[in-house]
């Protein structure tokens, strides 16, 4: 479920731009991408690609109401929510929303540059305040791995530590390092799995391995 309301990225991500939302007597039918991952998106409703979400914070709250309560979602073993980055209305209204059914945890992205960190931390005491568990922290484009020698280089020099040094602050454990891999980029722009496309890369290993520990932490 893409709750970034005035951004929303997960169609293009998914390949599903030229899809539509179809109703159907249960209610709001989502986008399948597989027959076991379905995608709901405020892009789906909007007449172009181009057009911007200008909504305040009730107008967004409802959306998100929305698609929790009208959307046929059927029977599920995980419901990922991906957020805009921060701590604004998204945030305060998914995590009061589904309070009262539990959320599992929450999952923070992080590059290893300063400038993302102070955001994280941010983020990190939302969650704590407003009695969030925390799964754990990614560091995106942690190196640069050349898809072709294979030799790894420091692009974005962790001068604060980088997400190591939170976790170990925080206390927060470190999900996994995913490294800068342009073939990553190239597949969200195309809509293409990455995983599927280059299974045996570097960048492929880590993010199944950090699925596989979100995994047995929700179980």
């Amino acid at each position: 479920m893409d709750i970034d309301v005035c951004g929303p990225s997960i169609p293009l991500v998914m390949g599903l731009q030229s899809e539509q939302v179809h109703q159907s007597a249960s209610g709001w039918s989502p986008v399948y991408v597989e027959e076991n991952l379905a995608v709901m998106s405020v892009g789906f409703l909007l007449g172009s690609l181009d057009d911007a979400v200008i909504w305040r914070g009730p107008k967004k709250n409802g959306i998100i109401k929305q698609f929790l309560r009208d959307v046929d979602w059927g029977s599920v073993d995980f419901m990922l929510v991906d957020t805009p980055p921060g701590t604004s209305d998204e945030h305060l209204s998914i995590a009061q929303l589904l309070k009262p059914v539990g959320i599992d945890g929450v999952v923070l992205v992080t590059t290893p540059q300063e400038v993302s960190l102070l955001d994280v931390r941010k983020e990190i005491d939302f969650c704590r305040k407003v009695g969030l568990p925390i799964i754990g922290v990614i560091e995106n484009m942690s190196n640069f791995v050349c898809p072709n020698c294979k030799s790894e280089n420091v692009i974005f020099p962790p001068t604060t530590g980088g997400a190591s040094k939170l976790s170990l602050d925080l206390n927060i454990p470190l999900l996994g390092k995913l490294p800068l891999d342009p073939r990553i980029g190239k597949c969200c722009d195309e809509g293409k799995n990455f995983l599927v496309e280059y299974p045996d890369s570097q960048a492929a290993i880590i993010y199944n391995s950090i699925i596989e520990n979100i995994i047995k932490y929700c179980n």
